[in-house]
């Protein structure tokens, strides 16, 4: 899942950065609004985490300035303001979920699951398709109840998949919620990705789980 941290404190932005990275986030930063409504509008993010006390213009703005622009992913809000109007107000410039500093990092990082999961239709961690389960808090995979020893971006892949059942997802689109932006990109090494992960999750070729559509992407069956 790729997402998009504007905070403008350094020092935060950079834990914040290397907390989520190490749970396997894709992340762009943004140290103000200027800078978060370019990135925003330039690639796509599964979610957004935004500061509202923003040295240019206000996080509040850009939030709303976003769903204006009928950007949809979800945002969560960080602030030192604990008002209840000013939740009110994130909320009702087009936030989803709202956090106040100081915060423990496993709130943020359970809040940002959560609104993932929503957003995608799920209430719950653990996604099931057939005799697969991914459950996104242990980030761990099962087929027919054996776990699976998959490497991080085998994981990322079959979580993106399994998040768009039934969707074509593209390689452009998959790749972009794989890496930042400034990674050197190849779409040979998601193609050697999907084969290994398809060995690992069906050895035997019995569920067939990913379909390669040619010059399309690939899909994730939903009647599995």
């Amino acid at each position: 899942m790729k997402l998009l941290l504007v905070e403008d404190d350094d020092a935060l932005r950079q834990q914040l950065v290397s907390a989520l990275k190490a749970q396997n986030y894709v992340v762009e930063e943004a140290p103000n609004g200027e800078e978060a409504l370019y990135l925003a509008r330039e690639y796509q993010f599964d979610l957004g985490i935004f500061d509202l006390g923003l040295p240019d213009i206000s996080g509040m703005e850009v939030i709303a300035t976003l769903r204006d622009e009928d950007v949809q992913f979800p945002v969560l809000i960080l602030t030192a303001r604990g008002h209840w109007q000013d939740k009110v107000d994130g909320l009702a410039a087009g936030a989803d979920d709202y956090l106040v500093k100081p915060f423990q990092t496993e709130e943020l990082l359970a809040r940002i699951n959560a609104l993932l999961r929503r957003a995608s239709g799920y209430a719950k961690p653990e996604i099931i398709k057939g005799p697969i389960s991914l459950n996104s808090l242990k980030q761990e995979v099962k087929v027919n109840g054996q776990v699976m020893d998959l490497t991080a971006y085998e994981y990322k892949v079959l979580e993106y998949l399994m998040l768009n059942p039934d969707k074509v997802v593209s390689k452009t689109e998959l790749t972009e919620h794989l890496y930042a932006q400034d990674h050197d990109r190849d779409s040979n090494v998601l193609e050697v990705f999907v084969g290994r992960l398809r060995k690992k999750i069906d050895p035997d070729g019995t569920i067939k789980p990913i379909d390669t559509l040619r010059g399309r992407g690939y899909r994730l069956r939903a009647d599995l």
